[in-house]
């Protein structure tokens, strides 16, 4: 028997990542679950006591401080011990990135078993899931969040066993979080902290890879968002300026001319004119209407 409390999702097959089931169980020996497939991926971490794990032909023996990963359609069974039977909490979730998510955690078919040592957080998180179970649209966040924080527990527990990120992966990183955040302030601390590596050793490998300071990189998508912003709107210069990450319309003025040679006024005059123009030869070139009679 296993005295257990379960709380399901409806699915949401368009989201990253979704809630489908979580729980608490407190078994009987020689529990059993399985064999049998989801259709979620199903992670369960043992609170208390010992118990066998089988899985695509492999066995294991967990105890606590131990978890082990589920995936969808894969045949598998659990089995409590007989003389210090499991309690653990699970929960099982789906969505587009679940796969890519769990990879990245060092969690896969061939390696579904990880230890950690934050078990406490795990069973806060998965008890805060079953005391907010609820249609309100506030709990509803609060059970996203507490699912990210679940694996967040589990990605640090296996940070470890993780390949070292390469000096590309880390440039990568940098540049994807420049052009998201470009419209605020930023140094190259904030850079190189986001992607965990020395500032110095960051520098020289972004330069490296992109041929250029990480601060020339974001000067340069700022102006070229500015350059963007001053064809395609009517926005002042102050606001553009603002809007690129620049405290001050003087500040933007100076670095847009010194990159461009030009004012941002200016320039914005000078693609109005060429876009008047090209419309003008459009015009032109454009074959007069002649009506006739004939028939089609």
């Amino acid at each position: 028997m296993e005295n257990k409390i379960v709380m399901e999702f409806p699915q949401e097959n368009d989201t990253d990542l979704y809630l489908n089931v979580f729980g608490h169980s407190i078994t009987e020996p020689l529990h059993k679950a399985g064999p049998a497939v989801k259709t979620f991926y199903l992670i369960h971490f043992v609170l208390e006591g010992e118990g066998d794990f089988y899985v695509k032909g492999a066995h294991y023996h967990l105890k606590k401080g131990q978890g082990f990963l589920i995936e969808p359609d894969t045949p598998a069974t659990y089995i409590s011990d007989e003389h210090h039977p499991w309690r653990y909490v699970w929960f099982g979730f789906s969505g587009r990135c679940a796969q890519d998510t769990l990879s990245s955690i060092g969690l896969t078919q061939n390696q579904p078993i990880f230890t950690c040592e934050d078990g406490d957080k795990l069973k806060k998180y998965v008890f805060d899931m079953l005391a907010h179970n609820t249609s309100d649209h506030a709990d509803h966040y609060r059970l996203m969040g507490m699912l990210y924080l679940a694996l967040s527990v589990i990605a640090n527990a296996q940070k470890d066993k993780l390949e070292a990120p390469s000096g590309n992966a880390y440039v990568n990183h940098a540049i994807s979080y420049i052009q998201n955040h470009y419209s605020m302030p930023m140094k190259v601390e904030e850079l190189s902290d986001y992607v965990g590596i020395n500032r110095s050793y960051f520098s020289d490998l972004f330069k490296q890879y992109t041929g250029m300071s990480p601060v020339k990189y974001l000067q340069n998508f700022r102006i070229t968002k500015a350059q963007h912003m001053l064809t395609i709107s009517e926005l002042s210069i102050e606001s553009i300026a603002f809007s690129c990450g620049y405290q001050s319309a003087e500040a933007f003025h100076k670095i847009f001319r010194k990159t461009t040679g030009m004012s941002p006024n200016a320039y914005r005059q000078e693609k109005r004119q060429r876009t008047l123009s090209s419309q003008e030869t459009m015009n032109n070139n454009r074959p007069d209407y002649i009506d006739t009679d004939d028939d089609f």
